[in-house]
């Protein structure tokens, strides 16, 4: 089968495609036989070696992937073989086949887009996740999405106008800030030109903002967690911006506020049945239309190396998508 394998650390210039055998596979686990696969930024940290997950070399990226079940392994019984399932792989999804464990696999419904599929569960997931569970974003909250045009800066976007809060989208340009309006974010701010504190008052009057949804984290950490309300919840994401801030925890205690981690594939190992809610309760969003995925950019497998690029520039709005199978191309 083709893969896109890692046998060097360092960027996507660093990786090949190439002819691999097919995964086996053992007791409690999944084959699948990839349609489609989705970049996230943590692709770009775990090939570099910079992710909390190190895999030994060499090994196939790819975080997340939707197709059709190929082989079960022993114990396996909620699903059968050609059913249509999406897997939170971690690693291994931008290939032709990839083997995971079963508590990854969830299936979805006979005729949903594949592309869809392979969009929506690390960036809808890990929001979700962060929203419902770590903040308790409640209707009526105001909620601050920094990075709010990438992929779970958007889903979050969605989600926190679907859960009844009042969004404040804040992204570096005015294109990124328009996909954050189409997304349901009703206040903006284009932090390259403005000062997010200041903005941040502007548009609460004063009161600052119940969460920040933060997957930047570097030189926008700080005036986010100053722009908390009394008892807001500061989630930690990520860090796309590059580096690991240093948290004032001065500033926490003084507005009673709190830091929450948000390590949504460590939860999704350590409560399958918590993630699985989740995921049905998306799905079932999706299905009524209240949620739609924004999919700006499809490659062949063999096109890997530009989804990588892109998702590196920052400059990517909505997700990236690599169809390996016909069926994904819909």
């Amino acid at each position: 089968m083709r893969a896109v394998v890692c046998s060097e650390l360092g960027g996507p210039e660093k990786l090949a495609l190439k002819e691999i055998d097919s995964p086996v596979v053992g007791p409690g686990q999944v084959k699948l036989a990839v349609h489609a696969a989705s970049f996230n930024f943590l692709d770009t940290l775990i090939i570099r070696g910079l992710y909390q997950d190190r895999p030994d070399l060499p090994f196939v990226p790819g975080a997340e992937a939707a197709g059709r079940v190929l082989e079960l392994g022993e114990g396996v019984t909620h699903l059968k073989p050609g059913q249509p399932a999406i897997a939170l792989a971690g690693t291994g999804a931008f290939a032709e086949e990839l083997v995971t464990d079963a508590r990854r696999v969830l299936p979805i419904p006979e005729g949903f887009s594949m592309k869809v599929a392979a969009s929506l569960a690390t960036a809808y997931g890990t929001s979700h996740y962060a929203l419902a569970q770590q903040a308790r974003l409640k209707s009526g909250d105001t909620l601050l999405v920094l990075g709010a045009a990438g992929g779970v800066g958007l889903a979050a976007v969605e989600l926190g106008k679907l859960m009844g809060a009042t969004v404040i989208a804040a992204a570096s340009s005015r294109e990124k800030l328009d996909a954050a309006r189409e997304a349901g974010a009703s206040e903006f701010i284009n932090y390259a030109e403005e000062d997010l504190k200041t903005r941040v008052k502007e548009i609460t009057g004063g009161k600052g903002v119940d969460v920040v949804y933060d997957p930047v984290g570097a030189e926008m950490a700080i005036p986010a967690i100053r722009s908390l309300a009394w008892g807001g919840r500061y989630l930690v994401i990520g860090f796309a911006g590059g580096s690991i801030p240093e948290l004032p925890l001065n500033l926490l205690l003084l507005k009673g506020a709190s830091a929450v981690g948000v390590f949504w594939g460590a939860w999704v190992q350590r409560d399958p049945a918590g993630a699985a809610a989740s995921f049905r309760q998306l799905m079932a969003w999706l299905a009524s239309g209240e949620l739609r995925p924004n999919i700006r950019e499809c490659y062949r497998l063999e096109e890997f190396e530009k989804g990588f690029i892109s998702l590196q520039s920052r400059k990517a709005v909505g997700k990236i998508v690599l169809t390996v199978a016909a069926e994904a191309k819909d």
